[in-house]
């Protein structure tokens, strides 16, 4: 305060600010401290914007699609070159528990995201894990009006095991051919329902 001569409101109100950014921690009766570096917390604070920018643009949505297609299908190479038994028993269970819920659009959709984060996180880079869960989570409402669409859960489920079979079989270039192919007839799916609704 004394420094910048300001009083205590704009001192708060900076605070406030810097903890919005998560740059600092500020807690009840206590002092602030400057907040330890987060992967999540850094996706947390995009999220917001990320939303409102894709629901603003459509333009944005379609690019976020292809920028996702690349960074899965690369994902999906190194899982195949890098994958244990561990792993690939993860990703079976996953598909499994997905397949179990299929009646219930929500859960459905929480194992899909799962199996496309276990995936990325099978590269062992947390900055990959952390992208992967944050593209997923600024999509999501493409998502959940994809597999609530007739036969979206098959067709999901068919080329996660795709997916899988090519991750097992250590090939890293049929893994990205059949995850541009699950995101591509997703994607395909998607506007088509949308077209016919349109012109309903």
């Amino acid at each position: 305060m004394r420094a910048f001569d300001v009083g205590r409101p704009a001192v708060r109100e900076a605070m406030q600010s810097l903890q919005a950014m998560g740059l600092l921690e500020i807690r009840h009766g206590g002092r602030a401290r400057v907040a330890e570096p987060s992967l999540g917390r850094m996706v947390d604070q995009m999220s917001e914007t990320m939303r409102h920018l894709l629901s603003h643009s459509p333009a944005s949505l379609e690019h976020l699609k292809e920028a996702r297609a690349t960074f899965e299908m690369e994902m999906a190479r190194i899982a195949a070159r890098r994958r244990s038994d561990s792993d690939l028993a993860r990703l079976i269970r996953i598909v499994d528990n997905q397949e179990e819920a299929r009646s219930d659009s929500l859960r459905f959709l929480e194992h899909d995201g799962q199996f496309h984060r276990e995936i990325a996180a099978i590269s062992g880079n947390p900055i990959f894990a952390a992208l992967s869960e944050a593209m997923f989570g600024w999509l999501a409402n493409f998502h959940v009006a994809l597999v609530r669409l007739p036969g979206g859960e098959q067709l999901t489920l068919d080329e996660h095991r795709q997916i899988i079979a090519a991750i097992d079989a250590r090939d890293p270039d049929q893994a990205a051919k059949a995850m541009l192919d699950h995101l591509s007839r997703a994607n395909a799916l998607y506007h088509r329902s949308h077209s016919e609704k349109r012109q309903g």
